[in-house]
């Protein structure tokens, strides 16, 4: 090869680069809109629940994944006691993950159903 081949094949070389870049583009933006779209409102709502689970307490009422309405009775490390009913002289209760639990409501909502 000569020098003028040589110096003919650089310059190639190098818009063949830009263009690898520019057809790049979109998937990189596609990625960029699915970032905004999708994962940060999930990690949002993760975050949301983590705070939630970390500040049951005795007494709050709630709602589990599952469908369950109940009273906390005990809360533990990484499990809570659901008092679901209270029938007779003994109330009917569950040992839950705190993980189970959907959502805190509002104090009387359990007396107002």
């Amino acid at each position: 090869m000569s020098i003028t081949d040589i110096l003919t094949v650089i310059p190639a070389q190098a818009a063949g680069g830009e263009n690898a870049l520019v057809g790049m583009l979109p998937i990189i933006l596609m990625f960029v809109i699915l970032y905004f779209l999708m994962i940060r409102p999930q990690m949002k709502r993760q975050k949301e629940h983590r705070n939630l689970v970390a500040n049951l307490g005795k007494g709050d009422e709630v709602i589990t994944t599952g469908g369950l309405l109940g009273k906390i009775s005990k809360v533990q490390d990484n499990y809570i006691t659901l008092e679901v009913s209270s029938l007779a002289e003994k109330p009917v209760e569950i040992l839950l993950q705190r993980q189970a639990v959907g959502s805190v409501l509002p104090k009387g909502t359990i007396k107002s159903l």
